[in-house]
């Protein structure tokens, strides 16, 4: 799984920062200021929660990797994909109803932190 998760985080770079290229250089003369921040704060989510995959995935490598790290990293992902990708066509495409889904990846995000946040706890009991 720790392979899974670095080769997710490393797409994930790849795919955050074509993506805020795009945003900066192809969309700027084309969306509202409004929409060009909230497709921003798309891919500046889609950027820590892929450094955040990242880190699970080092994590994995490094310690036995548990359940709780294996949630924590599939959360960080489902976050990135609900809610930067609802930003992400919501800015585009002016679809407002997609802004009541971006909470959920919201919430994914939040849960994985948790889970994160556990599994230390969880080795700093242990060592």
């Amino acid at each position: 799984m720790a392979k899974i998760y670095l080769l997710l985080a490393a797409l994930n770079g790849f795919v955050a920062v074509a993506l805020g290229a795009f945003g900066a250089h192809g969309l700027r003369q084309k969306l509202s200021a409004d929409m060009l921040a909230v497709y921003q704060t798309g891919v500046q989510y889609h950027f820590y929660h892929t450094l955040a995959l990242l880190a699970v995935a080092v994590l994995m490598f490094q310690f036995s990797p548990s359940s709780l790290l294996r949630w924590s990293g599939a959360l960080f992902f489902a976050g990135i994909v609900v809610f930067s990708g609802s930003l992400y066509v919501l800015s585009i495409s002016g679809v407002r109803w997609l802004g009541a889904i971006t909470p959920i990846g919201g919430v994914a995000f939040l849960a994985g932190w948790l889970l994160l946040a556990l599994a230390a706890w969880r080795w700093a009991e242990s060592v």
